[in-house]
C-alpha cells in the first residue's frame, strides 16, 4: 500500500495527523459538501415518491453500515442466512456483486445442489464465499438490486437478505441492520470523499438494530439512536483449511514458518489474529480490499512463498485462489461474528418471520 494512500485511510478513519494529511482533508472538503448535498437530494427523492422504491411481496432484511471499509458485512449476512434457513424458512442473499465483473440483470452464484454456477472472478468474492459457505441457499448478484430482489421472489424465496442495502433506497425493507466498527463507528465525522461516511450519522435513525463490531466492552455511540445496539467482535475458526476446505491436522502448521497474505479492508486485525495457531514465524503481506490476483500479485507470492513452510490466506481470499498452483501448501481461515447478546436479534427475525407462516 503506497503511502499517500496509507495516509489517506488514517486520516478518514482517525482525522489528520500530519501536515499532508491536513492538506488533503482540507483538499477534499469541498467535495465531501457536493457530495453530501447529492445524498440528501437523492433522499428528498425517494422520500417524495419522485425516484420510485420496490415493495416485495415477501420481507426484506437488509445488512449495511454507513461507512466504507470491512465492518463484517458477510459474516453478519452469513450468521442471518444460517439462523434464518434453521427455522424452516427458504432465504435468498440478493448482492451487488462488487468486484464481479457480471454485467447482465441478475446472475444466480449457486446452483440448488450447492455448486457454483459463477466465478468470484464474475460475482464478487463475498457472494462466492456466502454461496460455498451456505449450500442450497440462492445467491443472486445484481447491479439493480430490485431485479435481484424479483427474481428471488419469483423463484420461491420466503425472505431476501439484502447484502450491502442500507443505501439502496430503491428496494423497501422490512428491516435494516446497520453495522458500525467500534473502534471507528463513524471515522473522523465527515462524508466522502474528506471522511468515510457513505451518508451522514443521522441516517442511523433509520435502522432497527444496530450491531457494533470489533468490540471489546460494550460502546456507546456518539450520534444517539433508540433502537437496541448489539456488541460482536470478529473470531477466527479454530483450525485452519486448504483451499478445498479440507480441515488440516495442526502438526501440519504448527511451529511452522508462514507467509500470510489478505486483500481484505483490516488485514492488520487478520494477521494480529494468526498469533494464537502457533506459528514459528509469520511474514505479513497486506493487500489491497477485494483483491484482483493478477499475475503480478501471484508473482509476488510466488516469490516470497519459498523462504516459508507455508502460506495463510482469509477465506474472502481463498476463494479466488482455488486453481493457482502454489510451491507449499496454501491454507485459509474463516471468520465469524460472536454475539455478546443475540437476543435482540432474534427478537426482529421472530417478527419478520411471523409475516412468512
Amino acid at each position: 500500500m503506497t503511502d499517500w494512500r496509507s495516509e489517506y485511510l488514517r486520516m478518514t478513519s482517525q482525522g489528520a495527523h500530519s501536515v499532508a494529511a491536513y492538506l488533503m482533508f482540507w483538499g477534499l472538503c469541498p467535495l465531501s459538501v457536493l457530495y453530501g448535498l447529492a445524498v440528501r437530494i437523492r433522499c428528498c427523492l425517494y422520500r417524495h415518491g419522485v425516484k420510485k422504491s420496490y415493495r416485495a411481496s415477501i420481507p426484506v432484511v437488509s445488512v449495511g453500515n454507513i461507512t466504507l471499509g470491512g465492518t463484517g458485512k458477510t459474516p453478519m449476512v452469513d450468521f442471518l442466512v444460517k439462523r434464518i434457513t434453521s427455522r424452516g424458512i427458504k432465504c435468498a442473499v440478493v448482492s451487488r456483486g462488487y468486484g464481479g465483473s457480471y454485467r447482465q440483470a441478475v446472475g444466480r452464484v449457486s446452483c440448488a445442489n450447492g455448486n457454483l454456477r459463477m466465478t468470484p472472478e464474475e460475482c464478487g468474492d463475498e457472494p462466492c464465499m456466502l454461496a460455498m459457505r451456505n449450500p442450497g441457499v440462492p445467491v443472486y448478484v445484481a447491479r439493480q438490486r430490485m431485479l435481484g430482489v424479483m427474481a428471488a421472489q419469483r423463484e420461491g424465496a420466503q425472505l431476501i437478505v439484502l447484502d450491502d442495502g442500507f443505501q439502496n433506497l430503491a428496494v423497501q425493507r422490512d428491516a435494516d441492520i446497520v453495522l458500525l466498527d467500534a473502534k471507528s463507528p463513524f471515522g473522523n465525522g465527515f462524508l466522502l470523499p474528506a471522511g468515510m461516511l457513505r451518508e451522514p450519522s443521522s441516517a442511523l435513525q433509520r435502522a432497527d438494530l444496530v450491531v457494533m463490531t470489533r468490540s471489546d466492552h460494550a460502546t456507546r455511540l456518539s450520534q444517539p439512536f433508540g433502537g437496541p445496539v448489539v456488541q460482536s467482535r470478529h473470531q477466527l475458526h479454530r483450525s485452519l483449511t486448504d483451499l478445498s476446505g479440507q480441515r488440516v491436522a495442526e502438526r501440519d502448521y504448527v511451529g511452522k514458518s508462514c507467509l500470510a497474505f489478505a486483500g481484505i479492508a483490516r488485514p492488520d486485525d487478520f494477521f494480529s489474529a494468526l498469533q494464537g495457531f502457533g506459528f514459528r514465524r509469520v511474514e505479513e503481506v497486506p493487500l489491497a480490499d477485494h483483491q484482483v490476483y493478477s499475475q503480478e500479485i501471484l508473482n509476488r507470492l510466488l516469490g516470497s512463498c519459498h523462504n516459508h513452510d507455508l502460506l495463510v490466506t482469509t477465506e474472502k481470499d481463498a476463494v479466488k485462489l482455488s486453481a493457482v498452483k502454489f510451491p507449499k501448501p496454501c491454507y485459509q481461515v474463516g471468520v465469524d461474528l460472536v454475539f455478546d447478546d443475540i437476543s435482540p436479534i432474534d427478537g426482529l427475525l421472530d417478527v419478520i418471520l411471523e409475516s412468512c407462516k
